[in-house]
């Protein structure tokens, strides 16, 4: 007697497969396919794989006591040279429909073009499939470097124009993102080189850092040589709508710059309490590092014109400029994700300041009529900006102001919660040099430690040195104090 399966959710894979869907069986292990299809889709404009479908779109459904493993080994096949060249880190998360188990895979668009077996692949509405034609490749890598500018090798560009501390900075993220990430451990010039900053230029042949790496990782006059007209100007435009109220401009690295922004947001938004389930989550949140994300993984930076937000009495506007794929407004419902910048969202998505492609529409489009009762967002594409519309509740009342105080420390706190964690764990069960406590973050620069990490733990009551009168010296250890061991009790209790 055959089994009969769920109809699969119309919602999640659409009608059938496509360019940018595709169904592959998987019952206890990864298809030997696999890799053919991300090939075809990091090459292309990205899809979706999705794992324990059949063909025609039944769910056949994956072994629940398999899910982990083949998570972990889509997880470390990408990230293997020798498997998909070059690497790529995927990411997949499980899913339970109909009483079966499904692993979804989001493939985004890459720069570069990708390999696996020594073979590149491609997409079309009959499946992936081979080029060997050195014509067919070349004109791949042309399109790409065409597309993404942010692949632009700078010939002039070296190490002495980039800032160590942002390395460390990037290695705390990526640690607080995945616990053991395979990245943290890496020297500086490896993680450029796994994270696909660095590039054969097609014209001269010669490799080099990119546009991207003097985004992500340069200091200041680094990016201003490579992008001059690269800023993000931040507006509260609340009460002079002819000129600003409040305004913050920022021309600095990507990691700083969202920082800055979402403090921006922080400083003149809401955040309304709610709870979902029986935790509390951060509305403002959700919605906003969704966009501020958005702004600066899908700017075109070559661009003169700026990326700006917004906030008005009654509505906050992203503007950014950027190379199109489609025109119109877009429908949350009815829209395949494209990466305009693949190496800096793959990069931010390590990171955790990024999620899968096209996650910021869904997120926005879901949590938005909770933050604004009964608001959509509005999502349009144009020749060359691209607009995103958030209406708002009317702002400026002493309730709302009261509010927006309040859950600004709530939400510091969480931020810095991660990595006062990691320490503290470190230092619970005894003192410890500052070289392991380093090594737990993914550090490797003492003054960037120092400055941002240790000092303040220390003036906060968290920790405190062994060696009190001898800050300097060698034997100097640190241990958790009362204060912190109480800290981290509350900490593991509201987790």
């Amino acid at each position: 007697m055959s089994k009969k399966h769920p109809e699969p959710d119309v919602r999640l894979f659409g009608a059938c497969e496509g360019l940018a869907l595709e169904f592959k069986r998987a019952t206890d292990r990864l298809p030997l396919s696999f890799f053919e299809t991300a090939c075809a889709f990091l090459n292309m404009d990205g899809g979706l794989i999705v794992l324990g479908v059949e063909d025609d779109g039944s769910i056949s459904g994956v072994e629940f006591g398999a899910v982990t493993r083949i998570k972990a080994d889509i997880a470390n096949l990408s990230n293997n040279p020798q498997k998909l060249d070059p690497p790529y880190l995927l990411f997949s998360h499980e899913e339970e429909i109909g009483g079966r188990w499904v692993i979804k895979v989001q493939v985004p668009a890459s720069s570069q073009v990708h390999r696996t077996g020594g073979e590149a692949f491609l997409r079309s509405e009959d499946g992936d499939y081979r080029i060997k034609d050195p014509y067919q490749i070349a004109g791949l890598v042309n399109r790409k470097l065409s597309f993404y500018t942010e692949q632009r090798v700078l010939p002039w560009l070296g190490m002495g124009g980039l800032r160590p501390d942002l390395f460390d900075q990037a290695r705390v993220l990526l640690n607080a993102q995945r616990r053991n990430h395979p990245w943290v451990k890496l020297g500086d010039e490896e993680l450029l080189q796994i994270g696909g900053f660095i590039r054969k230029d097609p014209l001269t042949s010669e490799t080099g850092y990119t546009l991207a790496t003097a985004l992500m990782f340069g200091t200041d006059a680094t990016i201003q040589q490579a992008a001059p007209a690269m800023v993000f100007d931040a507006l509260l435009r609340r009460k002079n709508v002819d000129r600003y109220d409040d305004r913050a401009m920022l021309y600095t690295n990507l990691i700083e710059a969202f920082d800055g922004l979402m403090a921006f947001v922080e400083k003149h938004l809401n955040d309304p309490f709610y709870l979902e389930g029986t935790e509390r989550v951060s509305l403002r949140d959700l919605i906003f590092r969704e966009l501020v994300s958005n702004l600066i993984a899908h700017r075109e930076y070559t661009s003169a014109a700026p990326a700006t937000l917004t906030v008005f009495r009654d509505k906050v506007v992203f503007r950014n400029p950027h190379v199109p794929h489609l025109r119109g407004r877009i429908d949350p419902k009815r829209f395949t994700p494209f990466p305009k910048n693949p190496t800096i969202c793959r990069f931010m998505l390590q990171m955790g300041r990024y999620e899968q492609a096209g996650s910021g529409v869904y997120n926005v489009t879901k949590y938005l009529p909770i933050y604004t009762p009964g608001a959509s967002p509005v999502f349009e594409e144009y020749a060359d900006v691209f607009e995103t519309t958030i209406p708002l509740v009317k702002a400026g009342t002493a309730a709302e102001n009261e509010i927006t105080a309040q859950v600004t420390v709530q939400v510091t706190a969480q931020v810095t919660a991660q990595v006062t964690a990691q320490v503290a764990e470190c230092c619970r069960d005894q003192p410890q040099p500052a070289k392991i406590i380093m090594e737990a973050l993914g550090l490797r620069h003492w003054k960037t430690f120092q400055a941002n990490y240790l000092l303040p733990l220390i003036q906060a009551g968290i920790l405190e040195r062994t060696i009190p009168d001898k800050p300097r010296s060698r034997l100097q250890k640190y241990r958790l104090t009362p204060t912190g061991a109480q800290w981290l009790e509350q900490h593991a209790k509201s987790r």
